[in-house]
């Protein structure tokens, strides 16, 4: 999974197709899982173990989607539409370390897990940029999620990338090449905080591409900041100057207020006055806003007072690493 640490929500269509998008984000060690497991019967079934649920088919080249696992129903239709199944069944295990709607990606995420793991066991020939753009085909257009475009992506490459998105689906994934003793301060300083509050993206992301669509000036213009902000957060990482970086994410988190109107609630307003007072310089939601996760920059010794005051919101502090790589799959 990723955190998002500038230009979140200029991925997302119409506004990339037509004004370009930019995005910075880092993936972190919470991750998605897939296992498939040849079996011997004709029967297809499908386990999202850290949901609880479970299905079983009879062997087809298409499965029902009705809401239950269709995550993992879709990626099987698209496979065997695209490029045939083998006449066998299969057990598909999947498992989570996030919540759904925690705005860290974990619905593309597990897409991307998914569509490596069938590729591994198909031996298809997709390289990243393949992968990738295949996951969003298959949540965006196929099942119709909305969203961006910046989470299959992360999943896939892994590491600190600045991304550009433009018209025609086009992505560039620029990986930065940032010190370690710059990336270590700021995983340092970086507190994570799960809000225990999850919620639906796509009402909210429905809403920020209406806005652009109705060409709401107010709306734009803030996405016009927040493609502003990650080219900011780029040059603060690369050069060492990480004391910008807090005041580089609370000036997101003004703009990003602007794009919809749930983005940001009561709550979430609350929560970050506290960790500011607490000695925060600046934070961020994360995904497209609502709940979920958010996450603060405190320099020097401050997380720990942050923490503190966090805690006092009930919710969870999550400990976690940057990670260098992204899609990995192996078989046995």
């Amino acid at each position: 999974m990723r955190i998002g640490l500038a230009g979140g929500g200029t991925d997302v269509s119409p506004y990339c197709d037509l004004f370009g998008g930019a995005i910075l984000n880092a993936t972190v060690s919470l991750y998605a899982y897939a296992n498939i497991q040849p079996a011997t019967d004709r029967k297809i079934v499908l386990k999202a173990v850290d949901r609880e649920e479970a299905l079983s088919f009879d062997l087809a080249k298409q499965l029902p989607l009705d809401g239950k696992l269709d995550l993992l129903k879709g990626v099987y239709n698209r496979i065997a539409e695209d490029y045939g199944f083998p006449d066998t069944g299969f057990s598909l295990h999947t498992f989570v370390d996030a919540p759904a709607g925690s705005g860290l990606g974990t619905s593309s995420t597990l897409v991307v897990a998914i569509v490596g793991a069938f590729a591994e066991m198909l031996k298809l020939p997709m390289g990243e940029y393949d992968i990738a753009h295949y996951a969003y085909t298959i949540e965006r257009e196929y099942l119709r999620l909305a969203g961006g475009r910046q989470d299959q992506y992360a999943a896939t490459f892994g590491g600190v990338n600045y991304m550009e998105f433009y018209e025609n689906d086009k992505v560039i994934v620029n990986p930065l090449r940032i010190k370690p003793e710059y990336l270590r301060e700021l995983e340092n300083n970086l507190v994570l905080f799960f809000t225990a509050t999850s919620r639906e993206s796509a009402t909210i992301i429905k809403e920020q591409q209406k806005n652009v669509k109705e060409k709401n000036d107010s709306s734009i213009e803030a996405m016009h900041q927040l493609k502003e902000q990650s080219r900011m957060m780029k040059e603060a990482l690369l050069r060492g100057r990480l004391d910008e970086v807090g005041e580089i994410l609370d000036f997101g988190f003004r703009q990003k207020r602007k794009m919809a109107a749930n983005i940001s609630n009561s709550r979430i307003e609350e929560i970050y006055d506290a960790a500011k007072k607490a000695g925060a310089t600046g934070g961020k939601i994360s995904g497209a806003g609502g709940g979920g996760f958010m996450s603060f920059y405190c320099p020097g010794n401050t997380r720990y007072d942050v923490i503190e005051t966090l805690h006092s919101f009930g919710g969870e502090v999550k400990q976690y690493n940057f990670t260098k790589y992204g899609l990995t799959t192996w078989s046995v």
